[in-house]
């Protein structure tokens, strides 16, 4: 007769779940948006926490999730707004953001003097860098 073969699971640590990861982006996030913007605080919060998720990615600590094979005709309809708004951006950058063509960041700097929704974009900012880290 035959053996019956043993089923194994493999279980993510504590620290990689969302119920722990998120809660700590939060507190990050939290604590990086009651800086002013473009302090030297917040600069030099903004490099350390890159910088700690950029040393994870490139470390061997993170099990990695598996890359997209490809992309599909509809990737198009997603790069596309982002190409436009990085041309827009970078061509009112060049030409010298002034009062009648803004940059898109000097248009936000209104909305991100407060601190919670500065918060907000910074707790983006940890999420989407936390799911290129577990690439």
């Amino acid at each position: 007769m035959e053996q019956p073969q043993e089923l194994t699971a493999t279980v993510p640590r504590a620290w990689e779940r969302p119920i722990v990861t998120v809660p700590v982006l939060a507190l990050l996030s939290l604590v990086g948006g009651q800086f002013p913007s473009f302090s030297t605080q917040a600069n030099v919060y903004a490099i350390g926490t890159g910088g700690a998720l950029v040393w994870l990615g490139l470390s061997n600590r993170m099990p990695r999730r598996p890359a997209p094979r490809g992309f599909g005709g509809s990737a198009v309809w997603w790069v596309l707004p982002a190409a436009i708004f990085g041309v827009f951006e970078g061509a009112t950058f060049f030409l010298g953001s002034t009062e009648e063509f803004p940059t898109f960041s000097k248009l936000a700097d209104p909305l991100l003097e407060e601190p919670l929704i500065r918060s907000a974009a910074y707790f983006a900012w940890l999420a989407a860098f936390w799911g290129l880290v577990r690439r």
